[in-house]
């Protein structure tokens, strides 16, 4: 017998969150990523390609999975599937680097780039589900401090990550460290899709009947964007909220330029941010139940971040812009997620998921512009300039929201 709230449900959700962060944190799009595409192209524009691809391949079949997910009573069989196929793309990717590495890099990154664009791509189908998952697990309230928990839970294994990432840097070369870092990662990340695929799922009985066609589809989807001015504005907030990612994937790299960067020190990076992470979940937004003020805040102190990178020159000052992208981007995350599910009816749950990721995550490809005015003009302030702008555009949407909703 299904019960709302279940502790079982909580369990089973931050347990997932547990092991998918401690497998994922050594693809961070902030620190390892950058590296290790460097390493494999010297191009700043490929390395903001690389960035945007690990999530911007979802963007592609979120509409075409809420077309089908609208009638669906049960969504977990789908979702099992999902997972299956996420295990073999990251897999794969740590496959290719140990086989081919060096010996072909225009190969290996061939690989790794198909190996991210269909964890993406899945992923794509897991959001609708995932979401579709939480509102039907959780009331609203104890869907905000399980969402936390979640995001405690994963910051606490990728700090361990963090460390465990700084360990193999320190004894295997690059790219054989890379490759060892994605096979066993993969391992671990089945772990948490195994738990996850066990939660009990009620029946949803208020379901929406597919439309005969996708084109049929899209012409109501617009026809509803069209109709909730709410939505509308909600979208463009949280496609700016990704503003924080035109200069992110490059600020590890100006570090490096700046001084020499041990693995221990990636490592630190990485568990820093993950730090901010759990202050932000576990202190600040488990307190907050108010998500238009929680985007709020979170457009702030992804500006600060910024605004301290642009004078950061020691090891120190990168600590604290790492610290406070963590507690910024999980504010980013709770929120977003929040949102749309408060203002969506529940039969509509998946097309208004859809289009909210679908539309917002262009944001996505913010690193590929950065990595392009980091070429054509070579310098970080430029970039770090752009990304306090469009943040800042983001922070005067959001208290617009905030005011008029």
């Amino acid at each position: 017998m299904f019960k709302i709230d279940d502790p079982k449900n909580n369990y089973k959700n931050v347990a997932h969150a547990f092991f998918l962060s401690l497998a994922i944190t050594i693809a961070e799009p902030s620190t390892i990523m950058p590296l290790m595409v460097h390493h494999f192209s010297q191009s700043a524009v490929i390395v903001g390609f690389f960035a945007s691809l690990l999530r911007g391949g979802a963007i592609v079949i979120q509409l075409y999975a809420a077309f089908h997910a609208q009638s669906y009573k049960r969504v977990i069989p789908y979702l099992r599937r999902v997972f299956f196929f996420r295990f073999l793309s990251w897999f794969s990717i740590g496959l290719a680097i140990y086989l081919i590495g060096d010996s072909n890099k225009q190969l290996t990154l061939l690989f790794i780039g198909l190996g991210l664009f269909f964890f993406s791509f899945t992923a794509g189908f897991g959001a609708i589900y995932f979401k579709e998952l939480q509102a039907k697990l959780f009331s609203k309230t104890y869907r905000g401090k399980t969402m936390a928990n979640r995001n405690v839970a994963g910051s606490i294994a990728s700090i361990i990550s963090g460390g465990i990432a700084g360990s193999v840097f320190e004894n295997y070369e690059a790219p054989l460290s890379y490759a060892y870092l994605f096979m066993v990662s993969s391992a671990i990340m089945a772990i948490g899709f195994i738990i996850f695929g066990t939660i009990n799922e009620p029946s949803k009985e208020n379901i929406s009947k597919k439309e005969k066609s996708f084109k049929e589809f899209i012409k109501n989807s617009n026809i509803l964007l069209k109709n909730d001015r709410r939505l509308r504005v909600q979208i463009l907030a949280i496609f700016l909220s990704f503003g924080y990612l035109l200069a992110m994937p490059f600020v590890i790299l100006k570090a490096n330029s700046s001084f020499e960067l041990s693995g221990w020190m990636v490592g630190g990076f990485i568990s820093i941010q993950m730090l901010g992470s759990i202050i932000g979940s576990g202190f600040l937004w488990r307190r907050i139940s108010d998500y238009e003020k929680m985007l709020t805040i979170a457009f702030a102190i992804a500006i600060a971040a910024y605004i301290t990178a642009l004078f950061a020159n020691s090891i120190y000052s990168y600590f604290a812009i790492f610290l406070l992208f963590g507690i910024a981007i999980d504010g980013f995350s709770i929120a977003g997620m929040n949102l749309v599910i408060e203002i969506a009816p529940e039969d509509k749950r998946p097309i208004y998921t859809a289009l909210q990721t679908n539309l917002s995550s262009f944001g996505l490809f913010f690193p590929v512009l950065g990595g392009y005015l980091l070429r054509v003009f070579n310098s970080y302030t430029l970039i770090y300039i752009a990304a306090i702008i469009i943040l800042s555009l983001g922070l005067f949407v959001s208290i617009k929201m905030e005011k008029n909703f």
